[in-house]
């Protein structure tokens, strides 16, 4: 990953980096190893994101088909 700094704007350049990182899932990666994590609680984790994802998914399709 690559970060350009224009005019010595150091701050400005590790804000895009940081939004970057933040985009890729970086730190959220990070933060789930910092502890082992069963692979049961693993699993039943990644369940529940899937359908947290598939319902705001259809109420994102139902708004936009009531809207229009």
């Amino acid at each position: 990953m690559q970060v350009s700094v224009r005019d010595n704007n150091v701050e400005q350049a590790l804000r895009a980096l940081k939004k970057k990182l933040q985009r890729e899932g970086v730190f959220r990666e990070m933060k789930l190893k910092q502890h082992f994590e069963k692979p049961s609680v693993k699993k039943a984790r990644e369940q529940a994101e899937a359908i947290r994802r598939a319902r705001k998914l259809a109420r994102k399709k139902l708004q936009r088909e009531n809207g229009a």
